[in-house]
């Protein structure tokens, strides 16, 4: 990997994680945070999103949500794991891509299928094939524990080679 590779995955790595604690700081520790509002608001899929706003199961989702976004964020700010947080970064982006479309487009008439969670998933994607957390993080530190070196699943989370 070059140095350029190494800034640009960095810099990648540190921008999600800001998008993601971001996230969390408005969700995690409100207790009037739900995603009801979001979801009832769902055009193209509606039927497929108004089953996560029925009281039963919104407190769930709401939890798995805001909670998700902590700690992909934390473990993207810090290099652990960010194999798994990208490929559960890219599942979100992907739900919030279609929770916001009116098909063709996407939030508003100036993103015709294209928008930022787009985008994003190709950032989160960039750093599961560019092994993000071993630029100094701690995944590099990780991947030399013999408890990773011995399980295939845990060397591809870690990115270790």
């Amino acid at each position: 990997m070059t140095k350029c590779d190494k800034g640009f995955t960095l810099a990648f790595r540190f921008l999600m994680a800001w998008t993601f604690l971001y996230a969390a700081s408005h969700q995690t520790f409100d207790p009037s945070f739900t995603i009801v509002g979001f979801l009832k608001t769902t055009k193209t899929f509606h039927s497929l999103f108004a089953i996560f706003t029925t009281p039963a199961i919104a407190p769930v989702f709401s939890f798995l949500v805001a909670w998700g976004h902590l700690l992909i964020g934390l473990s993207l700010l810090v290099g652990l794991f960010t194999r798994l947080s990208a490929a559960f970064g890219i599942m979100l982006m992907g739900v919030y891509w279609m929770a916001h479309m009116d098909f063709p487009f996407i939030e508003n008439r100036n993103n015709f299928l294209i928008d930022f969670h787009i985008v994003y998933a190709f950032v989160l994607a960039w750093l599961i094939a560019h092994r993000g957390g071993i630029v100094l993080g701690l995944d590099s530190w990780a991947g030399k524990l013999p408890i990773v070196r011995n399980n295939a699943l845990l060397r591809w989370v870690t990115g270790a080679a």
